[in-house]
């Protein structure tokens, strides 16, 4: 992706604007700076929230116990395995 720099304007309360200029000033940054840096920790967070996978207790339960004792394979996963060995021969089954 090349560098390439955008634009981004938007409009804002008066008091909005004077909270971020005065929170902008006490990190030693401009305005600018300050509300980029703000909303790529957000979209950050938020991002890293999507990507995590929340189980509840009884769910990591399930999956441990699938894991640890994995039920006998299928008729269907028996086929596919034997069109993977056909197509790419032993390497990885």
């Amino acid at each position: 992706m090349p560098n390439v720099e955008k634009r981004f304007q938007t409009r804002m309360p008066y008091h909005v604007h004077k909270q971020l200029i005065q929170a902008a000033e006490l990190s030693g940054s401009t305005l600018n700076q300050f509300v980029v840096q703000s909303a790529l920790e957000k979209a950050r967070s938020v991002i890293e929230y999507e990507r995590v996978l929340n189980l509840t207790y009884n769910d990591a339960l399930t999956i441990f116990e699938a894991v640890e004792n994995p039920p006998e394979p299928n008729e269907r996963l028996i086929q596919a395995a034997g069109t993977y060995k056909q197509e790419f021969g032993n390497e990885s089954v």
